[in-house]
């Protein structure tokens, strides 16, 4: 890992504010859980849609299927 002018550059070539030794940036244990399986059905639960009006998962979308979609930032 090195310094550099933006941050700390990892083995991979990836520059971010924090070094790897960080813990928001450290990965996960062998075994950690990472979020639900795929397949797994999802806990209720409600998000804003792009009007600010609440969409509840299971309630709003009848039979149809959901894809939700879980995503670490650089620095989580």
């Amino acid at each position: 890992m090195t310094d550099s002018d933006w941050g700390f550059e990892d083995e991979y070539g990836f520059i971010a504010p924090l070094p790897m030794t960080s813990g928001q940036r450290k990965i996960a244990p062998e075994g950690h859980p990472t979020g639900p399986a795929i397949g797994e059905r999802l806990p209720d639960f409600e998000l804003p849609d792009s009007s600010g009006r609440l969409i509840n998962l299971h309630r709003d979308r009848g039979l149809s299927k959901a894809a939700v979609v879980f995503f670490r930032s650089v620095v989580w």
